[in-house]
């Protein structure tokens, strides 16, 4: 069981929650400085003028609101920005997003009641699911309106998906037996006033970038070994001498993965200690830069990632609402924690890094595919009778319309900002879109990787390759082929790719 609220929460420990469905719980300690910073506030706001307590929102801040007032000021604010549209945010996300509220609202600095994270875990454990739409948040005062259709399923109202489709909030509280919330003083704007709509979202990119990252290197390596390349351009001595961390990593990883491979080739052995007296050398002296350039291409791409993950994780581990409830300075701070530019540029960058990655997967398979450039293997990696079969051509179409679309979608967020909010909101991170079009990005990756592995379990038949191969790729040739039968005859190739790409979403080497 994962503990809330207590030490930091890593990666591992989401990753623990939503794939291999770990409960959590709430740190005792923690639960009663919730409850006491709520105590501190209820008491502190009166005869104060506080933000969001007694007063109105964004430019509307300046209307004093009674007493009597108050709570229903805060249902008005959730039931007024439940104003998304669009897809749906799958599951998986939305359960990423409660974590990473339910974190927040347990450094005990929001002045939420202590029902509220309750009934957070609560949803968390059992698998219910607020409907939360992908438009609406521009990420500056948070993801006010993702957050708020969660708020919204949380005080009983609206949609949410449980137990295997969506139904009315009242009936899912009546199924599991809990109650809605009410709102004590300030959980309104608390709820909604954050980033961990875009947090969450950007922590299963993270975790599934790191997965891709390991599939291209064991894909960069088994297409070094299927054109019998020379073991240089990943030696240690080569790459040693360029002094960053991500190459020399990546380099390490691909000597890592051949070492038991038989084709592989030493460049002393055929270009070195043989007389070469003809005028055009047979063997490639060098490859293509797809393959020759694999350190040097995911060598940034792994250290860019490297940052993605400390950023988020300091996010999900901060408090980001506004304002602070300091019970211990005794005070009440205003300010931007909301704010998502951190989130937003880190998004970007996973998005720039995952569509290189997805390049270097497309140019590898184009060089598989043309044999006029590999000089070995059969056209589109077509096993059956040429002029007749047509093998993998149109999987290329796939492949490289895909890669275009993550070219166009690389464009960075987080220099769009739009004023708006009566211009309160006048400079924002479009954070939550930046996350979003990120995970677009890398469901897409995953799809022309599987491309790319479907035509090397093509070319390893068309070759005779497989007791060639290293351990490594071997194995991954013989449960690939239990997924992926080979194909002679042409025959529709889409359910493949999906097959593959589950694979490799759900399985998760680890390398790097």
């Amino acid at each position: 069981m994962i503990i809330i609220g207590g030490e930091n929460l890593n990666l591992n420990n989401f990753y623990r929650i939503l794939y291999d469905g770990e409960k959590i719980d709430l740190d005792k300690d923690a639960l009663i400085k919730v409850q006491n910073n709520f105590d501190f506030l209820d008491n502190f706001s009166k005869n104060k003028v506080i933000y969001g307590i007694n007063t109105c929102f964004g430019p509307m801040a300046q209307y004093k609101i009674s007493e009597e007032d108050q709570k229903a000021l805060q249902y008005n604010l959730i039931r007024s920005h439940a104003a998304g549209s669009g897809n749906i945010i799958p599951n998986i996300y939305i359960k990423a997003l409660m974590i990473a509220r339910l974190n927040t609202f347990m450094r005990g600095f929001s002045g939420v009641h202590q029902e509220a994270v309750i009934l957070l875990r609560d949803f968390i454990n059992k698998d219910i699911y607020p409907k939360i739409f992908e438009h609406g948040g521009v990420g500056a005062s948070g993801d006010l309106v993702q957050l708020s259709h969660l708020a919204l399923n949380l005080i009983g109202e609206g949609e949410i998906f449980y137990d295997g489709k969506h139904r009315p909030a009242k009936e899912v509280f009546e199924l599991t037996g809990l109650k809605p919330l009410k709102v004590h003083l300030r959980e309104g704007l608390a709820l909604i006033n954050g980033t961990s709509c875009m947090t969450g979202i950007g922590i299963i990119n993270l975790i599934h970038a790191k997965n891709l990252l390991n599939w291209a290197v064991i894909a960069s390596s088994f297409i070094n070994e299927v054109v019998e390349s020379y073991d240089d351009h990943f030696s240690k001595e080569l790459n040693q001498v360029k002094l960053h961390e991500g190459q020399n990593l990546i380099a390490a990883e691909m000597r890592n993965i051949v070492q038991s491979s038989k084709l592989i080739k030493k460049r002393s052995d055929h270009l070195y200690n043989n007389n070469v007296n003809v005028g055009i050398i047979k063997d490639k002296v060098q490859e293509y830069y797809s393959l020759r350039c694999v350190p040097q291409v995911l060598g940034p791409v792994y250290e860019t990632i490297q940052n993605v993950e400390k950023v988020l994780i300091n996010e999900v581990n901060s408090v980001n609402d506004n304002p602070i409830i300091d019970s211990e300075n005794i005070d009440v701070f205003h300010g931007g924690n909301f704010h998502g530019d951190y989130v937003s540029l880190e998004m970007d960058k996973l998005k720039i890094v995952t569509t290189k990655m997805s390049m270097l997967i497309e140019r590898q398979l184009n060089y598989l595919y043309n044999n006029k450039l590999n000089e070995k293997f059969p056209p589109f990696a077509n096993l059956g009778v040429l002029g007749l079969n047509l093998g993998m051509q149109a999987a290329q179409f796939t492949a490289t319309s895909t890669t275009a679309e993550n070219q166009t979608l690389s464009n960075p967020m987080y220099v769009h900002s739009i004023p708006n909010n009566g211009d309160n909101q006048d400079i924002v991170s479009m954070g939550t879109n930046a996350a979003l079009i990120t995970k677009k990005v890398v469901e897409n990756t995953f799809e022309i990787l599987s491309i790319q592995f479907i035509s090397l379990l093509q070319i390893t038949d068309y070759m005779n390759f497989k007791d060639k191969l290293s351990d490594l790729a071997k194995q991954l040739y013989t449960e690939m082929r239990e997924i992926v039968p080979k194909f002679i005859e042409d025959a529709p190739i889409y359910p493949h790719i999906e097959n593959i790409k589950q694979y490799l979403i759900k399985n998760k080497p680890n390398l790097i």
